[in-house]
């Protein structure tokens, strides 16, 4: 299938290719670059590479020190790994440096079989100390197009719409996202493993687009839901936030602070839950059933919430119990969800979930969260 991007990415691309044509070259101080042709030149003393893939190849893998990769102006095209420590990614503009790549769990990939989500992404991390600055992230999966078609991919099928922009996975760790946007429809963000850092991004989505179980700060961040149409007889059931698979033993998973849960246009009135609770299904001895040592945790502290979101707050989620009931429901009152000082047309004295004292609240820090993590 053809890659798609929206009018919003071209545009931003295509603003960004005419500033750097006019004369400007990229800022010194970087060891490879991605350009495309006629939209800019390379950093001074940087190598120029002809996509990203190369690029991250040529990072030393002792990870001895900081690479640092400059991306050009404009779309770039494929899935990108980073497998290599100290990978820097940074972008010359947040909204015309795009890295694009159209998957889907229920689509089929190059080899024949469907993607499935965790195969999915357009950028997987899976080394330590990775950052990125300034570009956006896109899976560039139509979602809304796709559920309001006839015979189009649904959420609730066993291979559907998920289509992950990044991915957080086995062997990252301390991961600094700043000033980007990431954006897609169902199961945008999966990050699923280690300590990250989320400074003054957006990131959008309709469908627990933020998700894993990976201990996560957000930090001033625009959250924004896009509209869904219903799939069940609840016209107010459009959408989850979070979906946090956090591990018992874990204290935190995804933190928000200060950030802003916003709505695109058509995005009904209190039909977004804050979150639900992820519980995996694992194989044990006696059968294959929900783990029960993953238990959501997730908090907004100080957050502006518009209108959409729902007065309960939070919602349950099935997970297949140890008797084999694949509708067997978790609570959240049987999880860890909490907020704390949330204002906006959408706060409310939430029905589910918990409300943080003052002490409780002040005790949820960011160093508490992710360490040393700056």
């Amino acid at each position: 299938m053809t890659s798609v991007v929206s009018r919003r990415l071209i545009l931003g691309a295509l603003a960004a290719s005419g500033l750097a044509s006019a004369a400007r070259a990229a800022p010194a101080g970087f060891d490879a670059a991605v350009v495309k042709p006629s939209q800019g030149r390379a950093p001074a003393g940087a190598a120029v590479y002809p996509d990203l893939t190369s690029a991250i190849a040529a990072a030393p893998a002792d990870g001895a020190r900081p690479f640092r990769i400059w991306i050009g102006p404009g779309i770039h095209e494929g899935q990108v790994v980073v497998d290599k420590p100290f990978v820097r990614l940074i972008g010359a503009s947040r909204t015309g440096s795009v890295i694009n790549h159209l998957a889907a769990s229920g689509l089929a990939g190059p080899d024949g079989r469907n993607w499935g989500t965790t195969r999915s992404a357009t950028l997987f991390v899976r080394a330590a100390d990775f950052r990125a600055e300034n570009l956006t992230l896109n899976n560039a999966f139509e979602g809304l197009a796709e559920m309001t078609k006839l015979g189009g991919l649904r959420s609730h099928d066993g291979a559907g719409p998920q289509g992950v922009a990044l991915m957080l996975d086995r062997g990252s760790e301390r991961s600094v996202i700043r000033d980007c946007d990431i954006l897609g429809y169902q199961d945008t963000l999966f990050a699923n493993v280690g300590t990250a850092l989320f400074e003054r991004c957006l990131i959008v989505g309709s469908y627990d687009f933020i998700f894993g179980a990976g201990r996560v700060w957000f930090e001033g961040c625009e959250i924004r839901s896009r509209p869904r149409p219903g799939e069940t007889t609840d016209k107010l059931d459009q959408g989850y936030i979070v979906a946090p698979s956090t591990p018992i033993d874990q204290p935190f998973g995804f933190v928000f602070h200060r950030c802003r849960l916003t709505k695109e246009a058509g995005t009904a009135r209190a039909s977004v839950f804050l979150g639900r609770p992820w519980r995996p299904t694992t194989a044990f001895p006696d059968g294959r059933y929900g783990d029960p040592r993953f238990v959501a945790a997730a908090s907004y502290l100080d957050c502006w919430m518009d209108d959409h979101i729902a007065p309960e707050g939070w919602t349950e989620m099935w997970f297949t119990g140890r008797d084999g009931n694949p509708r067997t429901m978790l609570q959240p009152e049987d999880v860890r969800f909490s907020t704390h000082g949330s204002y906006g047309p959408g706060a409310a004295a939430f029905a589910r979930g918990r409300t943080l004292s003052d002490s409780e609240a002040a005790a949820i820090t960011r160093a508490a969260v992710i360490r040393d993590l700056r």
